[in-house]
């Protein structure tokens, strides 16, 4: 488990920095989104992304399963499990899975909301990585780990394109495992 926040190497930092634009007050007043279309847009830079993420991962040792969170990490879950030999798992939105599922509620920075994982895409035992675009105040991170714990596999480690330092999240996902590829 690597709990430490790993910084971007500084040629991914620095495209991080240029091509994440962010968007005060979307979706609410007060909060700012981090836009991260304008990296995604770039394929020589979303490839050293992915590529400065997979190395991060690889520090958590074995990995059995990638679950990326929707929406944005989708983006990059995917991309990381097949470079770590790894499944896919995707994290929805409350009542976006088609089968059984484990279910949990979390707060955002902005309200609250709930997630699913299938009930089946995890054994007990399962070594999994978590992965997001944006680490704020952990809550998403959480609950991810929640679903999980439900399923009686173990976080490895959680790994975000960016983490908002100044919400604290990255403290509070200490227990669970955690890996940041850049704080922002």
């Amino acid at each position: 488990m690597n709990s430490a926040t790993d910084s971007a190497p500084a040629p991914v930092s620095a495209l991080i920095d240029r091509l994440v634009r962010p968007i005060e007050d979307w979706p609410v007043p007060g909060v700012t989104f981090r836009d991260i279309t304008p990296l995604l847009a770039d394929p020589e830079a979303l490839r050293l992304v992915v590529d400065a993420l997979v190395d991060v991962a690889r520090t958590t040792g074995p990995i059995d399963a990638v679950l990326g969170i929707e929406a944005r990490g989708f983006i990059f879950a995917p991309a990381i499990a097949l470079e770590l030999n790894a499944g896919f798992v995707p994290i929805r939105k409350a009542g976006k899975l088609p089968s059984t599922s484990f279910t949990t509620s979390y707060d955002l920075e902005y309200g609250s909301a709930e997630l699913e994982m299938h009930r089946d895409a995890l054994q007990p035992g399962d070594r999994v990585l978590v992965v997001d675009d944006v680490l704020a105040t952990g809550g998403t991170m959480l609950a991810a780990a929640d679903l999980v714990q439900q399923a009686g596999a173990q976080v490895a480690g959680n790994i975000v394109l960016i983490e908002i330092q100044a919400l604290g999240g990255q403290e509070k996902l200490h227990p669970v495992g955690g890996s940041a590829l850049r704080t922002y």
